[in-house]
């Protein structure tokens, strides 16, 4: 097994430095062949080494960044008058092939700017996309994207969206030619938007992608299909929509057992059956979206995230690294774009 070297940047999320931190003393004690980069400010970082008692780690490593981009910070005026943050220089160390990728928790709009910005896109790629492997019905994962870096996109975004997305899951979940759906209002061919409906038709036209038409919201984690593509807004929506029923679920499931001492005695029986049954609609379990699309390797946390969670987070980037995604999609692209050459001549 190879060695991985990962940036983590410290300042991002919504609960402080503490959480990267913890996730990364509990990560490193799982992979025996990972390394760490913490990047953040000296004042709040080796205070929370020393508590956690890794201040001399021997596979983590402190650098110290000048400046922190809020949750709050608009990313126009981040990328034109902000530098030297600890999402900078996380960013910086992907692109300069100093580490193998970078985790942040931080402000999402900014995140995808300033990697843009650093890393480049993929040739042929326009806009990253962020994705990220759901748990359905099948005890697999299904697919999402875009989750909300591109609001708007057009046939050919979502065409590329719908490559990029079948490479990972191909790779991380070892699905051979995963099935591919657009999510739209309807099934039928007469349904949705012009640019759902042309996206459908270069889909339909490519060997390379096992298309299987249009699917709705009700039908995501139905295992109908193993990648879903949509517009940032939409995916956005559907995957808040998710995570919130999946909350409530387990809420008014919590309340149900705990309503009476009979009930109480039974789930105390049922609690093992109950909880591996359920663990996997928690959204701390499948937190890390991964921001594919770029030259390097960029896994973005839930700003919400405790240190499971972004633990989580930080194994996604793992898996990438193994598979090396960013040179899968770029191999892929070329090969599909050659054949859309190849049929647009014909």
């Amino acid at each position: 097994m190879r060695n991985y070297l990962i940036a983590l940047d410290a300042m991002g999320g919504d609960f402080g430095p503490h959480i990267s931190l913890l996730a990364a003393k509990k990560t490193l004690q799982k992979y025996p062949t990972l390394s760490l980069i913490i990047v953040g400010t000296r004042e709040k970082i080796i205070p929370l080494l020393k508590q956690y008692d890794l201040l001399d780690h021997d596979r983590l490593s402190f650098v110290h960044a000048e400046n922190v981009i809020s949750m709050e910070d608009n990313p126009i005026y981040v990328l034109r008058h902000v530098s030297n943050s600890s999402m900078h220089t996380v960013l910086k160390m992907v692109a300069d092939g100093d580490v193998d990728a970078c985790v942040s928790a931080g402000n999402t709009g900014a995140l995808m700017l300033l990697a843009k910005q650093a890393l480049k896109t993929i040739p042929s790629v326009s806009r990253p996309a962020l994705v990220s492997g759901l748990p359905n019905n099948c005890g697999g994962h299904t697919y999402l994207l875009d989750l909300g870096a591109n609001l708007q996109c057009d046939s050919d975004t979502l065409f590329n969206f719908a490559v990029m997305g079948s490479v990972l899951c191909e790779k991380v979940e070892q699905v051979p030619k995963p099935t591919v759906a657009l999510l739209n209002v309807g099934k039928e061919n007469n349904k949705g938007s012009d640019i759902i409906k042309r996206s459908a038709t270069l889909l339909g036209e490519s060997n390379y992608i096992n298309y299987v038409g249009f699917i709705e919201a009700d039908e995501l984690f139905s295992c109908k299909a193993d990648v879903v593509v949509t517009d940032g807004f939409s995916g956005n929506v559907a995957l808040k929509s998710y995570e919130g029923m999946g909350r409530v679920f387990l809420q008014q499931l919590d309340k149900a057992v705990n309503s009476s001492f009979y009930t109480k005695l039974l789930g105390k029986l049922l609690s093992p059956i109950l909880k591996k049954q359920f663990k996997h609609l928690h959204p701390d379990m499948y937190n890390g979206a991964s921001l594919i699309g770029l030259r390097g390797i960029v896994v973005k946390s839930h700003g919400s995230a405790n240190e499971i969670a972004f633990s989580y987070a930080i194994e996604q980037a793992i898996k990438e690294i193994q598979w090396q995604i960013p040179n899968s999609i770029s191999n892929r692209l070329e090969a599909v774009l050659s054949e859309r050459d190849c049929l647009s001549h014909e």
